[in-house]
């Protein structure tokens, strides 16, 4: 892998902001934990399942490979939103989560927020979202993490932009960035670089945030697909105390 550029790595700062897999890679050869943030809907939904008892899987791919996995550690695969059924309930759709048994694994596939949380090696990963940011940055600190000795990353997946493998910057994601450092932040000792501070700033600034993810770009694609109690349940602030770390490929709650 291609050093990361000096300029890249924010160092010095406690609380480190990046986008994508590029930043998470960026941020993650040095900083205690990485934090990956994919509101609608990669880590609303691993919340949402490890609250139920499940430990999830992250996976990239939505393909045979991934249903090869899934036989291969004896785990339940979920499917795409509009292909749930009887035999496979489970999807990347909070609602049908919540809807469906809980299994005891389940292998979750993401391009955007299982890709990152798959690809970084070396130091816990920690998934959160707008429903437990505060139970994620109280976590931290718990750990001793957010100094300049062992800074966290915090990532927000962003989406991809349709036939381009291209990062789209997605504001649901930046909001609950901004939720996470502000829980760290609290407590009055993490020094956060420009972009925390910036993310930090966006979400403080805003007096609805469950109104403007609705009316957002993500927010709008999956009402018009038929997804409203995805965008609904992803705009739960602080509705789950459960922190899942990725732990021997596995989210589990650490709490």
């Amino acid at each position: 892998m291609t050093a990361q550029p000096e300029w890249a790595r924010q160092r010095g700062f406690g609380v480190r902001f990046e986008w994508g897999l590029a930043g998470a890679l960026a941020l993650g050869s040095e900083c205690a934990a990485i934090v990956v943030i994919d509101v609608l809907s990669f880590t609303t939904a691993v919340s949402v399942a490890v609250e139920a008892g499940t430990r999830v899987f992250p996976y990239a791919f939505r393909d045979e490979t991934a249903a090869d996995f899934a036989r291969a550690h004896d785990a339940r695969l979920a499917v795409g939103r509009t292909a749930v059924s009887a035999e496979q309930p489970w999807s990347l759709s909070p609602a049908s989560l919540r809807r469906a048994p809980a299994p005891q694994r389940l292998v979750l596939p993401s391009p955007n927020g299982s890709a990152i949380s798959a690809a970084v090696a070396g130091v816990p990963v920690v998934a959160a979202s707008l429903r437990n940011a505060t139970a994620v940055g109280r976590w931290i600190v718990k750990q001793g993490w957010g100094t300049a000795e062992r800074p966290v990353g915090v990532v927000a997946a962003g989406e991809h932009w349709p036939k381009r493998d291209t990062l789209r910057p997605a504001i649901e994601d930046l909001l609950g960035a901004g939720a996470v450092i502000e829980a760290v932040a609290s407590h009055g000792w993490a020094p956060l670089s420009p972009e925390a501070r910036c993310a930090r700033a966006t979400y403080l600034s805003e007096p609805d945030v469950p109104a403007l993810i609705t009316d957002s770009a993500s927010g709008r694609e999956l009402t018009a697909l038929g997804f409203t109690d995805d965008v609904t349940i992803a705009a739960e602030i602080d509705s789950s105390t459960v922190v899942p770390v990725l732990i021997d490929g596995l989210f589990t709650d650490a709490t």
